[in-house]
């Protein structure tokens, strides 16, 4: 496995590499949610390049860039156990140099959830992933559903700046309790922890009430507010059931895929989970052809 932290010698490399490329961009301290994109990478590949940076400009002002968790040997050798061929470890200043001032946004899809909440997320997400994909230049590229959102977005960048790959939707990977893996759960104590699965209850609680046949949305969307709700150590950011190609709030029943999707303040962390309805989309065929095709 090459370990590469500069630009020129990244261009080297992939000119070298003969196949199919497969590329998981990932902001390190990886965990098996990570790792599931690596082996659906390796699977389908001939070689596989995969990202580690802790990208700024999609940190707000108040966010925790300076204390996101990093082990960069322990990222390192559980990609290299993978069979991942090429690592690419710029440092912020390569990516960003002085006077940089181009960026790339994507306007409808990133408005609401996560885009109201972290207003400039986005603008950093969009502009890192295009300038990973001029370096790297894959056939195709691997995101987790965990991260719905971003996936979308991702999708309508793709399409319309006419990057040439495929993007892949891997399922969320989730701890025994159901808690989705995250980078950032390494911030909860024992009994936030506990408190941390109220979030995948959520979604459960509505995703059974869709399952007996429930379409309204209003009664969807109560269903997940009532058990986050219920949890004390939980501060409820937002819940949303959209459309899942759009991302446009569901205002009427309907029997078109939706996302459902929330987020929740647990101690330190602001923590993610989402579930597509009907159910049986949350998988990798059902993530990849439904968000965001619309």
């Amino acid at each position: 496995m090459q370990v590469i932290d500069n630009i020129a010698e990244l261009r080297s490399v992939r000119g070298a590499l003969q196949g199919r490329i497969g590329l998981v961009p990932t902001m390190g301290y990886l965990h098996e949610g990570h790792l599931s994109l690596v082996r659906a990478a390796r699977a389908e590949n001939d070689a596989v390049i995969a990202t580690i940076f802790i990208n700024p400009t999609q940190f707000s002002a108040h966010e925790d860039l300076s204390t996101y968790p990093r082990d960069m040997p322990h990222d390192l050798a559980m990609l290299e156990a993978e069979g991942v061929n090429v690592v690419f470890t710029p440092t912020p200043e390569m990516m960003y140099p002085p006077r940089y001032q181009t960026y790339v946004s994507v306007e409808q899809v990133t408005q609401g959830r996560e885009g109201a909440t972290r207003p400039e997320h986005f603008r950093g997400v969009t502009t890192i992933v295009s300038k990973l994909f001029n370096l790297t230049q894959p056939d195709t590229a691997y995101f987790g559903q965990k991260d719905a959102q971003q996936v979308v977005v991702i999708r309508q960048m793709v399409r319309d700046l006419n990057f040439p790959l495929q993007i892949f939707v891997c399922p969320i990977t989730r701890e025994h309790d159901g808690l989705a893996m995250s980078s950032r759960n390494v911030y909860l104590n024992e009994t936030e922890r506990q408190a941390a699965t109220a979030l995948s209850r959520a979604w459960q609680a509505a995703g059974a009430l869709y399952e007996q046949g429930t379409r309204d949305p209003d009664a969807l969307r109560q269903a997940a507010e009532t058990i986050i709700k219920a949890e004390p150590l939980a501060q409820l950011d937002y819940i949303s059931l959209a459309h899942a190609n759009t991302l446009e709030e569901a205002t009427a029943p309907s029997n078109t895929p939706l996302l459902l999707s929330l987020a929740a303040q647990v101690g330190k962390p602001r923590l993610l989970d989402n579930c597509l309805l009907p159910l049986s989309l949350n998988t990798r065929e059902g993530a990849t052809k439904t968000l965001g095709i619309g």
